[in-house]
């Protein structure tokens, strides 16, 4: 994949007439949530948009929980009880997003939230009220609206109000295909012309430096190629998780499809191109050159996460950002009991608040601990566990590697010491962490790192039971994505160079750009920022005046 190698655009001669082979004002490259978001923004004030996808759609996005993080007083909060509003939304988030972003950026994605979910309603998303009765990391089909994020835990409710702001779509099981189904028929509906299995390989500059084009190479429609093309799409897509190494063929299968039967074809923008292809976690040789750390952890999105959409802004100039910034997610909750435990590292030591959402124990995980991730439960809570990933009460992909675990990954040991020696641990540090986590449970002092009183157990009676989660684990996987991407203007979404001015012609989205979640990530934080770039880099190119260049041959 060339590593973060950028890719050299076609750049056209003064006076050059290239053949067009379709116009477009808008044309955005990588049809997911923040595609589909600027071709509808784009739509609603009467741009032509034509939207080029690698695959059939969807993203990441079809492919998450469909979680939207929203807040600031929407009506689903209100209907749970939860009073919100945009400042106490922007103090939760300015502590996760940090310096991704300007204060009135993130200040502004706050202020607008209530009016994107609404806006996200028009165009079909349906969305709920019921909010479960226990943290989780996702809730089940009863409920729609959940703390998705750090908002409840002691630390962070001290400096701004919690209150829900997960808002799930409404759909069952992994309810992103339900949100991007939603989008898509929007998008059709209101004249969005898609052309599907079309690669984009270069951009094309005119003689001043604009961006007013693409080369693309599209599968012939309806052609056999173009039908075994889309099935190893769908069949890489869904494999990886539990077959890494056969999707990885798969993909390489995509890839001999593209280059043997795809056909050139060059796409005028009047407008604007917008590069919204999603991160780069797919991407082994840019993850190993920017955060080598994560290289163990499982790579969570699609074959289209490949960095691709990055490496052509860069190849006409653009900067990129937070490269180095990768989620992963160490989610121990469900089941609930796992999160009364205690995390220790390699060195029998705690080092952070176990009922933290999974993303932020994941961060102290691999920055601070080297991966590792070693959990001790003792009898009471292995049974806990146990009851609490029964069937029905939570999700296959939840329950599973929890029994796996249980049953494959388990030592135990009859002592804190004994204990130690199975797991390879100091044994006097290990007796000291679970001799204050217990005095801490048992109201003696107050837990070193914040945990609630009600997440913590006394563990002072054995047996006890280490289970090794660390990043490289098999049997736990520990999924990641990337959040770095192109610089953005904020206000425009166009795309910036090095010296920090805009690349005319050139705008990006979502994970394919630094945002509101290129930070620390919290679960609906990344669909909320395509909505908000996606939207707003429409909004910018709406008001562009077009390229001057010749549009036949």
């Amino acid at each position: 994949m060339s590593g973060t190698r950028p890719i050299a655009p076609l750049r056209l001669d003064e006076g050059a007439q290239p053949d067009w082979h379709a116009q477009t004002d808008l044309l955005v490259v990588g049809f997911g949530g923040a595609g589909a978001c600027a071709a509808l923004e784009a739509r609603e004030r009467g741009l032509e948009v034509l939207a080029l996808d690698r695959f059939t759609g969807g993203g990441a996005t079809a492919r998450s929980g469909g979680v939207v993080y929203a807040g600031g007083g929407t009506r689903y909060q209100a209907r749970a009880g939860y009073n919100d509003d945009a400042d106490s939304m922007f103090s939760y988030l300015r502590g996760e997003v940090g310096d991704a972003v300007k204060a009135e950026t993130l200040r502004d994605f706050c202020e607008r939230s209530v009016e994107q979910l609404a806006w996200l309603e028009r165009h079909g998303a349906r969305f709920e009220a019921s909010v479960p009765p226990h943290k989780t990391s996702y809730p089940s089909d009863r409920y729609y609206l959940y703390y998705s994020g750090n908002e409840s835990v002691p630390a962070y409710a001290s400096l701004a109000r919690p209150a829900p702001r997960g808002h799930r779509t409404k759909g069952a099981g992994m309810s992103g295909a339900a949100l991007f189904s939603a989008l898509r028929a929007s998008a059709k509906e209101n004249g969005v012309q898609l052309y599907s299995q079309c690669q984009v390989r270069r951009l094309v500059q005119d003689a001043s430096g604009a961006v007013v084009g693409v080369e693309a190479w599209r599968l012939p429609p309806g052609s056999l190629a173009a039908r075994r093309h889309a099935w190893l799409g769908r069949m890489a897509t869904a494999v990886h998780p539990y077959a890494p190494p056969l999707a990885e063929r798969l993909t390489a299968a995509l890839r001999r499809i593209e280059l043997d039967h795809a056909e050139p074809i060059l796409i005028r923008a009047r407008k604007g191109v917008l590069l919204s292809a999603g991160g780069f976690v797919f991407n082994r040789e840019m993850v190993a050159e920017h955060a080598p750390q994560y290289l163990p952890a499982l790579p969570l999105g699609t074959p289209g996460c490949d960095g691709s959409g990055i490496r052509l802004g860069l190849g006409v100039g653009a900067a990129a950002q937070r490269l180095e910034k990768i989620s992963a997610w160490r989610f121990i909750n469900p089941p609930l009991a796992w999160a009364r435990g205690v995390i220790v590292n390699a060195q029998g030591e705690r080092y952070c608040n176990e009922e933290v959402y999974g993303a932020t124990l994941g961060h102290a995980m691999v920055e601070e601990q080297g991966g590792r991730a070693i959990l001790i439960l003792d009898r009471t809570l292995l049974k806990e566990s146990l009851r609490q990933v029964g069937p029905g009460k939570v999700w296959s992909f939840q329950r599973l590697p929890v029994l796996l675990n249980l049953l494959f990954n388990r030592r135990r040991g009859d002592t804190p010491a004994a204990l130690a020696r199975a797991i390879g641990v100091p044994a006097e540090n290990l007796r000291h962490t679970l001799e204050e986590y217990s005095r801490a449970a048992r109201g003696e002092h107050t837990d070193a790192f914040g945990k609630s009183p009600a997440m913590l157990a006394d563990l002072d009676d054995g047996p006890w039971y280490a289970l090794d989660l660390s990043v490289d684990s098999k049997l736990y996987p520990c999924p990641a994505i990337t959040l770095g991407g192109l610089r953005i203007c904020e206000r425009s979404g166009r795309v910036l160079d090095n010296a920090g001015a805009p690349i005319p012609g050139l705008y990006s989205a979502g994970r394919n750009a630094v945002g509101v979640a290129s930070n620390l990530y919290i679960s609906g934080l990344s669909i909320a920022d395509c909505v908000y770039s996606g939207r707003r880099a429409a909004v910018h190119a709406a008001s562009r005046v077009p390229a001057a260049i010749p549009e036949t041959a």
